[in-house]
């Protein structure tokens, strides 16, 4: 009996299973739903790589600044993806992505919600959200480096927050989205020289220069005084962080892991970043007759960004030419804005992300493949590259003009003389990055007299500021 039993309890089960399997067969996944699993996958772990460059951008403006600044530099690194994700979510993202008809900034999806069919998206909206929102924080938190060690703190967030709620997304609307009028016009910036990088790089440079030099930066004579950064070694994982994260910048912007074109646009960022590091390299060897850390370190990020634009447009050798082309034009462009200029940026924003971004962007004209010049295209696609870079920088440098000198008559732009040479940690944060640290002071070391000492480089003579 209890045989018999057990006999009909295994039939009655295996036809249930039997049954199941036939209906998951009838109704389960399909190619197209799988297609839409993976592309959202592949969106979501690029976007993830992304958001760590957070870390990485951290690392580099710590390492190429002062000690003492080091905890305030970590928290606006964190906090400027923190704001901004909220503003980019309530108005940027709607801003950016909303249908519009002039072209010029959406009018919908606000707090990402309402009707995104123009988007035409095989992912979901949500996945496309969070991928967007890491790239709006890149470009809040490259203006961080060329402020570094004199900012306000309340300042930086209220900009960081401006710049991600409506200064990024309308450049974004113009390029990104297909009712922008520089999309109609055909212009390529595939991941963001320009949208992300060139923003960024203008921001940095009207924040700069209405904030003013970091004290002893510039003598009394107009001479250039070096202002070493604490620890290359932090700046070094910063930029391997960056370049780590750069395969997803690129790559990700297709939204699509079944596009095989993933493959080589990982190979042409990857080229770019090489061949910018290698001629940097090189450039300050025959230049100053030693290869030079921090400038070898700035040239792969400067091949980085100017590939951004046409890493899906141009080829290995394109890739190459631009990435080293990038790679002396940033040490050239820093030496301009350092020693000519006279503009105060201590990890080189200005020329990494606003000169390079920039220049990678009008390559696109001359390297893309298909419209370039040099590829049978004629001027069309250039002259288009050209009139999307500068109505970007105009519309950049006027709003954060307007932005910077409004923060600076009311919350104020910069800390006291005496916060700045005491150090931002302790300034505005009541705590040191480095609290267990022995710091020699100037009146301990012989031939110094008590004061502010700014170290040079090996082989020079420091010298007493401020």
């Amino acid at each position: 009996m209890i045989n018999k039993f057990l006999r009909i309890s295994i039939t009655t089960v295996l036809l249930l299973l039997c049954s199941t399997g036939l209906a998951l067969a009838a109704d389960g996944p399909t190619a197209e739903s799988n297609a839409v699993a993976i592309d959202t996958t592949w969106t979501l772990i690029a976007g993830f790589l992304v958001f760590f460059m957070q870390a990485g951008f951290a690392m580099v403006e710590t390492g190429f600044t002062r000690a003492k600044n080091a905890a305030n530099i970590i928290m606006k690194n964190l906090m400027d993806f923190a704001v901004g994700t909220i503003a980019f979510w309530l108005v940027g993202f709607g801003i950016m992505f909303g249908a519009s008809k002039a072209g010029l900034f959406g009018t919908n999806l606000f707090a990402a919600s309402g009707n995104a069919d123009h988007l035409g998206l095989s992912i979901p909206l949500m996945a496309f959200l969070i991928f967007q929102t890491v790239f709006a924080a890149t470009a809040a938190t490259i203006v961080s480096g060329a402020m570094a060690e004199r900012t306000k703190f309340i300042a930086y967030i209220i900009y960081s927050a401006v710049i991600s709620l409506i200064i990024y997304p309308v450049v974004g609307h113009w390029i990104w989205n297909a009712d922008g009028w520089l999309f109609k016009m055909g212009m390529i910036d595939f991941a963001g020289s320009t949208v992300v990088h060139s923003v960024g790089g203008w921001a940095a440079l009207m924040g700069a220069a209405i904030l003013g030099p970091r004290l002893g930066k510039y003598g009394k004579d107009g001479k250039v005084n070096v202002i070493p950064g604490h620890s290359i070694t932090l700046a070094a994982l910063g930029v391997f962080i960056l370049w780590f994260g750069w395969f997803g910048f690129n790559p990700g912007s297709t939204l699509a892991a079944t596009n095989p074109k993933i493959a080589d646009i990982a190979v042409t960022t990857n080229i770019a970043a090489a061949a910018g590091a290698c001629l940097a390299m090189i450039w300050t060897w025959v230049r100053y007759g030693k290869p030079d850390v921090s400038m070898t370190l700035n040239g792969a990020l400067a091949g980085l960004v100017a590939i951004t634009a046409g890493c899906n447009a141009v080829n290995n050798v394109g890739a190459a030419i631009i990435g080293a082309l990038a790679g002396v034009l940033v040490i050239l462009a820093v030496e301009f804005f350092d020693k000519v200029v006279k503009i105060d940026d201590p990890v080189g924003a200005i020329s990494v992300h606003g000169i390079c971004g920039s220049f990678g962007t009008v390559m696109v004209g001359l390297f893309a493949v298909d419209g370039g010049l040099l590829y049978g295209g004629g001027t069309k696609l250039l002259l288009t590259q050209l009139i999307g870079v500068g109505a970007v920088l105009a519309w950049t440098v006027v709003t954060t003009g307007i932005l910077f000198t409004v923060i600076k008559y009311t919350v104020g732009l910069r800390v006291s003389a005496a916060e700045e040479i005491e150090g931002l940690d302790l300034g505005e944060h009541g705590m040191a990055a480095y609290g267990d640290f022995v710091l020699r002071s100037a009146a301990s070391r012989p031939g110094f007299e008590s004061g502010h000492v700014v170290q040079k480089p090996v082989g020079q003579t420091a010298e007493k500021t401020v």
